[in-house]
């Protein structure tokens, strides 16, 4: 299959798939949720507001913390692709122990408010929580878990409803409730009750906003689970299950600078009132990931002399996934070597270059010695350009040493040659939006703290 049809098919699978989904949602025996614009903060792995907070961390610690997350999140990606799947594959996440989470999402759930600080995921269509009671479940830190039994805007889901159906591994209880199992890689499931229950943000004026009957997993059982700081995760796939779907199907997220855990306007919106403005290119959806089409690479005015057929996809190859679950960029083979020997005649006459680890590195300050270091640029489909700055080029691994967040996903294994992921940093200080049903992503260069205004 050539790649215009291989797009075509894509583009059409996903109409298909976001109004089947609608469909699915506007016959529930709930009422489907009347959109409105939700804003809630994002909170930074390492902010005085986090679970994960420890002041006795580095910049350096967290740099190599945040590598080896993006590492262990690129082999998921990759090996998720590369399974044969069926319909509850499009649920199977990264397992929390693997991996800590670059944000958590700020909410509440329940009458009266249970506070929630869950994984933030594109990568997967369920939100989920602990409930209580619950076996091998986190020791919370930031409250009691949902209690079922007291909120008064709980309610369980017959088995009988159309989507019980479309939940991770359904079935029916010995009360007819609607229960799931959502698989991960390695360890125990979480698993518990389909439910719906009123979601709660807080407003940009210190206010909330409260959503009723919003789908959900009210997890009683959470696995074997290393890390139990987190209180679940927060799917924002394209999925039938997903809040995204149920609240009009757009989404998206503006992040600052990733190595400043203070930056406080990182924010997450959902539904309608989406700001959908900047670049637009083609969102395909290919086994439950978000993917773009990648058509060439700039350094300044400099376009990289890249093999053009490195950018045609063909069946599961010259994959371009675009993800919030991992920081650096991953580039394919061709496109990562060309790209390095750009960098590297740019400074290799000035700087000392090394690798550490599977990073391009030199010794240095990134605020000093990269200054007029020229912009990278990602060319996109349909003209949307990702310019990525020195800030999100590189990153300060030490005091004297900087490297290039961008790495050939292939130094991980041959099979990785053709694969790509856009990764956080290159998407700092973008507001990035997903629009499900018109099938764009949407780039805006702007500082978050402007869309609070």
């Amino acid at each position: 299959m050539d790649s215009t049809v291989s797009v075509l098919v894509s583009s059409l699978l996903l109409i298909f798939s976001t109004h089947f989904a609608l469909t699915i949602a506007n016959n529930l025996e709930f009422s489907r949720i009347q959109p409105t614009r939700m804003v809630t903060k994002l909170i930074h792995r390492d902010s005085i507001f986090s679970p994960y907070y420890s002041s006795n961390d580095t910049v350096a610690d967290r740099t190599e913390r945040t590598m080896k997350t993006s590492l262990a999140r690129l082999a998921y990606l990759y090996g998720k692709i590369e399974r044969d799947f069926d319909i509850h594959d499009f649920w199977l996440n990264l397992h929390p122990s693997a991996s800590e989470p670059l944000f958590l999402v700020n909410f509440s759930m329940g009458q009266p408010p249970v506070p929630q600080l869950a994984i933030m995921d594109t990568g997967s269509s369920l939100l989920w929580i602990q409930c209580a009671p619950c076996k091998s479940c986190s020791r919370q830190l930031i409250g009691p878990m949902l209690d079922p039994s007291i909120s008064s805007t709980y309610e369980s889901l017959s088995c009988k409803n159309t989507i019980c159906r479309y939940a991770p591994s359904a079935e029916c209880d010995s009360t007819s409730q609607c229960v799931y199992s959502q698989t991960y890689v390695q360890g125990l499931p979480s698993a518990g009750v389909i439910a719906t229950e009123q979601l709660i943000f807080g407003s940009s004026d210190d206010g909330t906003n409260a959503v009723n009957n919003v789908l959900f997993g009210c997890s009683h059982r959470n696995g074997n689970y290393a890390d139990r700081r987190f209180t679940g995760v927060f799917g924002l796939g394209s999925g039938i299950t997903s809040v995204v779907n149920q609240m009009g199907s757009k989404f998206s997220y503006c992040i600052g600078n990733i190595a400043d855990p203070d930056y406080s306007y990182n924010q997450l919106v959902l539904s309608d009132g989406v700001n959908m403005e900047g670049y637009s290119t083609p969102l395909d959806v290919v086994d439950g990931h978000y993917q773009v089409i990648l058509e060439g690479i700039s350094v300044g005015e400099t376009r990289l002399v890249i093999d053009p057929g490195a950018f045609k996809r063909t069946g599961k190859k010259r994959r371009v996934i675009i993800d919030s679950g991992t920081a650096p960029t991953w580039l394919a083979e061709n496109e990562y070597r060309a790209l390095e020997m750009e960098v590297r005649n740019l400074l290799d006459r000035f700087l000392t270059p090394f690798m550490r680890g599977s990073f391009l590195c030199y010794k240095g300050k990134v605020s000093r010695d990269l200054v007029g270091f020229p912009s990278v640029t990602f060319h996109f489909a349909e003209g949307a350009d990702l310019v990525v700055d020195t800030e999100s080029m590189f990153y300060q691994a030490t005091p004297y040493i900087f490297c290039m967040a961008v790495r050939q996903a292939s130094v991980h294994g041959k099979d990785l040659k053709d694969f790509s992921v856009i990764g956080l940093m290159a998407q700092q200080y973008y507001n990035v939006a997903y629009d499900l049903n018109k099938h764009k992503l949407f780039f805006q260069r702007i500082d978050c703290e402007l869309l609070d205004e």
